[in-house]
């Protein structure tokens, strides 16, 4: 949405991220909402981002932000219907950052293999602590073939 803004859009995107912002607030609401209530605040929400992804966009962003809404629609309100799905990314924003540290530290990888390593490597193991297990554990499960993903 911020690279609408800053690229010249002033109608879509202004009201798609404020709409996404009152998602995210009804989503860390969640503990304390029925089931009925979350079912009727997600109807609201998939009906509201409807209506903003009918309106016409003047500016180009606009029109690319739009595009990009519906490629992705189906994605936008899982945490209404999900309990399980936090309703930010911020858990994974998290994640990423060791590997965003090393690659300033260490100026980049030197080799075109290297950051598909890493990526690879830190998607295993970081997927590995959040379900309880040691790194060792899940690389070896990787390597024998029995590494799930719950």
């Amino acid at each position: 949405m911020q690279y609408a803004i800053d690229g010249g859009d002033s109608v879509v995107a202004p009201k798609i991220r404020d709409h996404l912002r009152w998602a995210i607030r009804v989503g860390k609401r969640r503990p304390g909402l029925k089931d009925s209530t979350l079912a009727a605040y997600a109807t609201k929400a998939e009906r509201r981002l409807d209506a903003l992804l009918g309106v016409p966009a003047a500016h180009p962003a606009g029109r690319e932000l739009q595009r990009q809404v519906k490629a992705w629609r189906g994605k936008f309100f899982v945490f209404l219907s999900d309990r399980r799905v936090p309703p930010t990314n911020n858990g994974s924003e998290q994640e990423i950052r060791p590997s965003v540290i090393f690659r300033k530290v260490t100026n980049g990888f030197r080799s075109q293999w290297g950051p598909g390593i890493h990526a690879g490597y830190r998607s295993v193991t970081g997927t590995a602590r959040r379900q309880g297990q040691s790194a060792w554990t899940a690389i070896r499960n990787l390597i024998d073939g029995t590494f799930v993903v719950a």
